[in-house]
């Protein structure tokens, strides 16, 4: 009897963070990102769609770094990449990114883990547009981690971002 009932409660701990993930919600604005691939939450065949409303909604935060492409300290703000991650339950060990012209670049999703690898928005308090490698842009803090001012690192900061698929 006690093995039956801690198999049910074994069997119940094994689904419940599964079942436990809040659904989704639809965008209600326009789409500035979508996650797909390995991952236990969705709001659409594509897999799941964020507008900017619901991306901030999974908290901000800054990083102050210098980049490849711009001159001195600038100030980013955006949600983590590894808060939409956990929010769509993402598993494996590499996220694709694409952008909006269709660059690619693999990123290991143990960096996300890391370092605060940021999906940001805003440069120096102004919300980027495509104009100006937005409506997201992965940003490495370089200035945190001295690694991360390898040449190789460059190649992830994918600007114009559109789309995450999870590997």
């Amino acid at each position: 009897m006690r093995l039956g009932l801690a198999l049910v409660v074994i069997a119940a701990l094994a689904i419940g963070p599964a079942s436990a993930v809040d659904p989704l919600p639809a965008p209600t604005g326009p789409i500035i990102l979508t996650v797909s691939g390995n991952i236990e939450v969705s709001n659409s065949e594509q897999g799941a769609q964020f507008d900017r409303e619901m991306l901030y909604a999974l908290g901000l935060s800054e990083v102050r770094t210098t980049t490849a492409w711009t001159d001195g300290l600038q100030a980013f703000e955006g949600v983590l990449l590894r808060d939409v991650l956990q929010r769509v339950g993402a598993s494996g060990s590499i996220v694709t990114a694409t952008a909006i012209n269709d660059y690619v670049a693999p990123i290991p999703i143990e960096e996300a883990a890391r370092y605060d690898v940021l999906l940001a928005a805003t440069m120096n308090g102004v919300q980027m547009e495509v104009r100006d490698r937005g409506p997201l842009w992965i940003v490495y803090p370089r200035e945190d981690h001295r690694e991360l001012q390898e040449p190789q690192f460059n190649d992830r900061w994918v600007w114009q971002l559109r789309e995450i698929n999870v590997q």
